[in-house]
């Protein structure tokens, strides 16, 4: 797999976090986003949360309070509308209540770890990018690597001109593993706005369902729920992957050496990222 004498191959991965490499289900982002929002008198649904999950922090509250019917019930509690103050009230009590949080949500994903020491065995180098402030990895990071999940590059929103979907992370990853051209590396992630992250760099992109923001379950959801309903719910993420322009869609993040070998193999005929992805996609 992988061969290094390989003169088209994948040479670096660039990881998301929470709902791909740490924190199954992306629930810590979600019930920090919910609670921030109720600390000003507004209620946040679980759905509304995650619709736009991985966008900077901040960019996610304003994306949050652009809606009518947040934007509304901010109005109803506070008798005017949302100002840029008041994103920065509620991103300060978010960042607050995630510091408190996050190192419950830090280790790695089961499985993850190996599937990295076999990335990195075959010459694979391992970056990341993420929504989260360098405050919240300051405590992530630690705890993942000790668990033995050691990228080479953390790259956080204020490191950049802007965050996601904008590709500044990307390549700001790039520049510090020395490689490019783009397509020789892999974004890999849970969300539409990573996939857009990754395209918008002009890299293969692959989405992960399970332990997604998109799915939302936990794993003892994934063990319990009827095999029907999730066979449903799956493909219904799946799609929406697909249909953003993912390269490949695979059900578990330890499914990702398969999914290299198969952008590997299409490199080999020429192939670029963001073409035929439907077809890679179901593979």
């Amino acid at each position: 797999m992988m061969e290094n004498q390989k003169t088209k191959t994948i040479r670096a991965v660039i990881f998301d976090w929470a709902g791909t490499v740490v924190d199954f289900g992306c629930f810590a982002p979600i019930y920090g986003l919910v609670e921030a929002f109720q600390a000003f008198g507004v209620d946040v649904s679980l759905d509304a949360a995650r619709r736009d999950m991985g966008l900077a922090k901040r960019d996610h509250i304003r994306k949050l309070l652009s809606l009518q019917s947040v934007e509304e019930a901010f109005r109803t509690a506070h008798g005017r509308s949302s100002t840029e103050s008041d994103i920065d009230k509620i991103h300060e009590h978010l960042e607050t209540g995630l510091l408190s949080r996050l190192r419950d949500f830090a280790a790695p994903i089961d499985g993850v770890v190996d599937m990295v020491d076999k990335l990195t065995s075959a010459g694979i180098q391992v970056g990341s990018t993420t929504g989260y402030t360098r405050p919240m990895m300051d405590v992530i990071l630690p705890i993942a690597m000790e668990a033995g999940y050691r990228p080479q590059a953390v790259v956080t929103p204020s490191e950049v001109p802007t965050g996601r979907p904008a590709p500044w992370m990307c390549y700001e990853n790039a520049k510090r593993l020395g490689i490019y051209p783009m397509d020789r590396l892999v974004k890999v992630g849970d969300t539409l706005v990573d996939i857009d992250e990754g395209r918008n760099a002009g890299m293969w992109t692959v989405g992960v369902i399970e332990g997604s923001n998109l799915l939302g379950l936990s794993q003892s959801d994934v063990m319990t729920m009827p095999q029907s309903d999730l066979i449903l719910r799956k493909k219904h993420v799946r799609q929406q992957m697909v249909h953003r322009g993912a390269d490949l869609v695979i059900d578990r993040i330890v499914d990702l050496p398969d999914a290299i070998l198969s952008i590997e193999q299409a490199l080999d005929i020429g192939g670029r990222p963001g073409e035929g992805q439907r077809e890679l996609a179901q593979a």
